[in-house]
Formats: structure tokens, sequence, C-alpha cells
């Protein structure tokens, strides 16, 4: 998995390339909140739930079903969010799908269970460049700079792209109309 630090680059960015004015701040810190959600499944280990469970570690909550669960739970808070009850529940959704998307491309772990619960399976990416995340104190090691150095290219730098080109898009926009 890309670690908690990394999640957050997906709604950050959109944060970025969209602005303000479309995305207000709350609904962008709770995009980056809904992006680690789903991690919160690792207390299963806690828990003595098998990590190939399905409520175990990328199980259930690494679903498309939790992502559109989480977007319902968006707009009921729209109001709090400020913002509109569609676009929260769009962005909370895609914001929570984009972390088993980023986990899939991993090249470790058992896979996302994406399709809970209509299959079981867990799927991986055909291709899976990012390294996968030690999980607990093996990321403080040096296999846990090599998991932060492949996440800032493969994750952190084509994002920060993203959002820069649709920033500059936006201020291009905006002069031409003035």
């Amino acid at each position: 998995m890309p670690t908690i630090f990394t999640h957050p680059a997906v709604p950050l960015a959109l944060g970025l390339a969209l602005g303000h004015a479309r995305l207000s701040p709350r609904l962008i810190g709770a995009g980056a909140f809904a992006s680690i959600l789903p991690d919160f499944d690792s207390v299963a280990f806690k828990l003595g739930i098998a990590y190939a469970d399905q409520f175990g570690h990328r199980g259930a909550t690494h679903s498309l079903l939790f992502a559109l669960a989480v977007g319902c739970i968006g707009a009921a808070a729209a109001p709090w969010l400020r913002t509109g009850r569609w676009r929260a529940f769009w962005f909370l959704a895609f914001c929570t799908a984009s972390h088993p998307l980023l986990d899939a491309l991993t090249n470790g772990g058992l896979g996302v269970a994406l399709l809970w619960p209509w299959s079981h399976d867990r799927l991986f990416a055909p291709w899976r460049p990012i390294a996968v995340s030690p999980i607990g104190a093996g990321f403080f090691s040096a296999r846990g700079l090599t998991v932060l150095w492949s996440e800032l290219f493969w994750v952190w730098m084509p994002a920060f792209a993203v959002g820069c080109m649709g920033w500059a898009s936006r201020r291009s926009f905006a002069g031409r109309r003035a």
C-alpha cells in the first residue's frame, strides 16, 4: 500500500487543479481524510482478523461500494462541507476510491477487494510500479525510504503536475475573461 502520507495526494492535487471556488477547503480536507479511511481496516490485525479475510486489510473497506457509502455520508454532510450534495458525494467517493486504486498499483500484498461484496477476489493492476509500504514500525527503515521515494516518483510528482496544469488553466482562463 502507499503510505498514509501519499493517499491524500489525489484530493490535494484536485484541490489545486480546481480551486477553492469549486472545492471548499473543508471538502478538500474531508477528501484527504476519505483517501486514508480505507486503511482503518488495519485495526483488523489487532482483532485477530486475517489479512486475506473479506474484512481484513485491503478487504471490504477497499471496495467501490465502500467508496460510494463514504460519498453518501459526504452528501449528508454537504452543508457543513460548504458545497452541494452531488459535489460532496462524487468528490468523496472518488477520493475514497483512489485509495484502493493506488494500492492496486503496488508490488506487494494480496491485492484489493475492489468489487466486494459481489466478488471476494483480490485484484491488482496489470502494471504495479509503486513499492509496497511495510506495515507498522518497519516503515522506519531503509525500505521505508525506498517506499517514500517510489511514492514521490509515481504518485506525488504526477499528482502535483496535474494540479499545476489545472491551476495554470484556471489562471489562463481567468486572464482571458478579464
